[in-house]
């Protein structure tokens, strides 16, 4: 597991959830596994449950020999519905990842890295439907300039979606080579692995439903949180921190912060750590993935939440 995926920021994320021994909690992200074998170090007679949609992600999960320890193979969009069905009615701290894990980007058949030819996946779940080639293949040019400009910041956007839409015209775009060929006119020079990087991580959140799943799972976590819970989010990118940052400032994810009759916030967490957390120098030499991650670590306050 521990080729699987370094993980970042590990005494961080273990200091801000702040752990009970005998308290519950939830890793959102499993993946190989790095933060929740360090949770079960901490715990006594609480409990771990660990969340994961991909197939990888579960093997590495049966490698765990632990009473206080449970994996759910399932999108973390479904964590209340997972917890009551384990009999959880509140925990004691939720931790998410939301990088995602080298072992992903470094298998080649996944489609997740232009470092290799493959056919375009991008599929976290491979039972999903979606897959970036079809996303390439059969999305609307205005789809296309509205994806790629939202969620890869790509400032051609509009220019990128006509190419392709073209370019698809006359065959399939089926490998990334293929699309890699069409989209390198169209990078400014010396600066093509980044913009590769952001077409890529744009066709990853489209494929995946990254935003709305997050969103989903943020507004259940002031349902599912004990009052002093904490809430521990480590992102990677700006759409995501904003999300998180809003949730926890203002009480939801999009809009302004509310404020009761006398002026009191009407938000359901508070920060314990004003600032975004980030890696220490030494761990971003060690581990690059580290040098973008963004922790929020909050506090489950007396507010009464109350949404869909």
């Amino acid at each position: 597991m521990s080729e699987y995926h370094v993980p970042v920021m590990l005494p961080e994320c273990m200091e801000g959830l702040l752990i009970d021994p005998n308290g519950i909690y939830v890793d959102l992200t499993f993946g190989g596994g790095g933060h929740s074998k360090e949770i079960l170090k901490h715990l006594d007679k609480g409990h771990l449950y660990a969340f994961d949609q991909d197939m990888d992600a579960a093997e590495n999960a049966k490698l765990i020999d632990s009473e206080n320890f449970t994996f759910v193979e399932a999108n973390f969009r479904y964590i209340a519905k997972y917890l009551r069905l384990y009999g959880v009615k509140k925990v004691d701290g939720i931790l998410a990842d939301l990088g995602v894990s080298s072992h992903q980007f470094d298998e080649e058949t996944r489609g997740f890295s232009f470092r290799f030819d493959a056919e375009l996946d991008m599929r976290m779940d491979r039972n999903h439907e979606l897959t970036a080639r079809a996303v390439i293949n059969e999305y609307e040019e205005a789809d296309l300039h509205k994806m790629f400009g939202m969620y890869g910041e790509v400032k051609n956007a509009k220019k990128l979606a006509n190419v392709i839409t073209r370019e698809r015209i006359g065959s399939e775009i089926i490998m990334i080579n293929d699309l890699l060929k069409i989209i390198e006119p169209l990078a400014p020079k010396f600066r093509e692995h980044k913009y590769y990087a952001q077409v890529f991580q744009a066709l990853r959140i489209e494929v995946n439903q990254e935003m709305q799943v997050l969103e989903e799972m943020l507004l259940q976590t002031p349902k599912v949180l004990k009052e002093d819970g904490r809430l521990v989010i480590m992102s990677y990118h700006s759409l995501e921190d904003r999300l998180v940052k809003n949730l926890v400032q203002k009480g939801k994810l999009h809009g302004t912060l509310e404020k009761d009759f006398y002026g009191n916030p009407l938000k359901p967490f508070d920060a314990v750590v004003r600032k975004v957390i980030t890696a220490t120098e030494q761990e971003v030499v060690e581990n690059s993935r580290a040098r973008s991650a963004k922790l929020r670590v909050a506090k489950r306050n007396d507010y009464q939440w109350e949404t869909n």
